[in-house]
């Protein structure tokens, strides 16, 4: 009796181990959890969503990981509502990575009879809808991963991109999958910096003849071609009358597009369009943080930013960070918070008090990185603090993350090292840079 017990577990553990469900695709769980959640929610749900399903499939998800099983429970349900809304029948393939987050969720409540009648479900459709390649997932599942793999990690682009690839290679009707294979190869790039590969442009362009009504794909489209040099104020402002038809949310453009006013236009157009846009919608609050933001694009750069322009901008990242509560997802605000501090009258105190609050927190090491490099650049432009600053830059260095903030760590150190060739720091730098040559051969 006992060996039949532990054999008959065993086989639900294997067939629960082999479902195609965010439970089984090795996400590695971390406080970004809090973050994705407020991604999710700014991405808003409004219907004709096409990947309103997914939504809520990846915050049902997060939810069961943040030990929310109510609402674990409820978002995998809305999900699988969604789903039947937006597609041609009430079953289909579609329905796969939903069916199997169910069938775990609900083992994982201990609701077995539940857990089997969604496992049953997923095998029925299985069946009944085979991959056009053996080999292969199903493309909708392959789109599904992909997507949730830009969702939840920049740094899984390029394998977003080829998921999506391969879904598009077996089903290449679905515009969507287009546009969103397309907006991974673009993230993937080092986004917003330089211009993309011709390649690159090319499959944008099919994406957007394909996708006309994607604002987002859009505002994309118009930054690249700025980047190139192309006069585009007349389509900006024509798309910024587009955005501010629809209720404003993440997947509407207007982040990338206030950043294209912001660089090529002119960043005083980009704060007008950012207000009169709150003016329409006051109370979303993704939308508070994209005008926070316009502030501080203009005010930092800025030696001499007005009083009244620094206060509205203190005054709009204190209410961003009170509406984005969680310390993971208010980092970024709270250090911008406390360099605009930095550039008011009197207000050196008040940053350093923020930047000291911030170092007693607990933080995971990309983050902690990127607030040292922050507090280094800090130190050394608002207190003119070059030993310490050298030394936050050194703990920059140290921390074995090769990404943005380390490369520019190591640039600024190479840089106070040759314009300060008579300054008794010199070979402290020296001496470290080699060390960290030496650990990374």
């Amino acid at each position: 009796m006992w060996d039949d017990s532990a054999q008959s577990q065993s086989t639900l553990e294997a067939k629960l181990k082999a479902l195609q469900c965010h439970f089984t695709w090795n996400i590695e769980h971390n406080s970004k959890f809090y973050r994705i959640k407020d991604k999710l929610k700014d991405i808003g749900t409004d219907e004709g969503n096409s990947w309103l399903g997914h939504i809520y499939n990846l915050q049902g998800y997060i939810h069961y990981q943040l030990k929310l099983k109510k609402d674990a429970l409820c978002f995998l349900k809305k999900a699988t509502e969604a789903f039947r809304q937006s597609k041609v029948s009430d079953e289909g393939p579609w329905l796969v990575v939903n069916y199997g987050n169910l069938t775990w969720l609900h083992h994982k409540l201990g609701e077995e009879a539940e857990s089997q009648t969604y496992l049953s479900k997923v095998d029925t459709l299985l069946k009944e809808y085979s991959s056009p390649s053996q080999d292969e997932l199903h493309p909708e599942i392959y789109a599904e991963k992909a997507w949730t793999l830009m969702k939840i990690n920049q740094d899984k682009n390029e394998l977003a991109a080829d998921y999506f690839q391969r879904a598009i290679r077996m089903q290449p009707d679905m515009v969507e999958w287009h546009t969103s294979y397309v907006i991974g190869l673009v993230k993937a790039h080092k986004y917003g910096e330089t211009p993309l590969e011709e390649e690159i442009l090319e499959k944008m362009r099919m994406a957007k003849e394909r996708d006309p009504e994607n604002l987002y794909l859009a505002a994309l489209e118009l930054e690249q071609r700025a980047l190139r040099e192309e006069r585009i104020e007349d389509e900006a402002r024509e798309l910024a009358r587009l955005i501010l038809r629809n209720p404003v949310s993440s997947y509407s453009g207007i982040k990338v597009l206030l950043w294209v006013y912001s660089e090529h236009i002119s960043v005083d157009e980009a704060i007008a369009l950012a207000e009169e846009a709150l003016e329409k919608y006051p109370d979303v609050r993704y939308l508070k943080w994209c005008a926070a933001l316009c502030y501080k694009w203009k005010i930092l750069p800025d030696r001499h930013s007005h009083e009244s322009t620094i206060h509205r901008a203190v005054n709009l990242h204190k209410e961003v960070i009170s509406l984005y509560p969680n310390p993971s997802s208010s980092l970024v605000k709270k250090i911008a918070l406390a360099n605009l501090y930095a550039k008011s009258r009197d207000g050196l105190a008040k940053a350093e008090q923020t930047y000291q609050e911030l170092l007693a927190t607990k933080l995971e090491l990309a983050e902690r990185q990127m607030l040292y490099s922050y507090y280094a650049k800090y130190l050394y432009f608002n207190r003119k603090d070059n030993r310490k600053s050298i030394e936050y830059y050194m703990k920059v260095a140290k921390i074995p993350l090769d990404n943005y903030f380390q490369r520019k760590s190591i640039e600024a150190l190479e840089n106070f090292k040759d314009r300060n060739p008579g300054s008794p720091m010199v070979r402290e730098i020296e001496k470290f840079l080699d060390k960290l040559r030496l650990q990374k051969s």
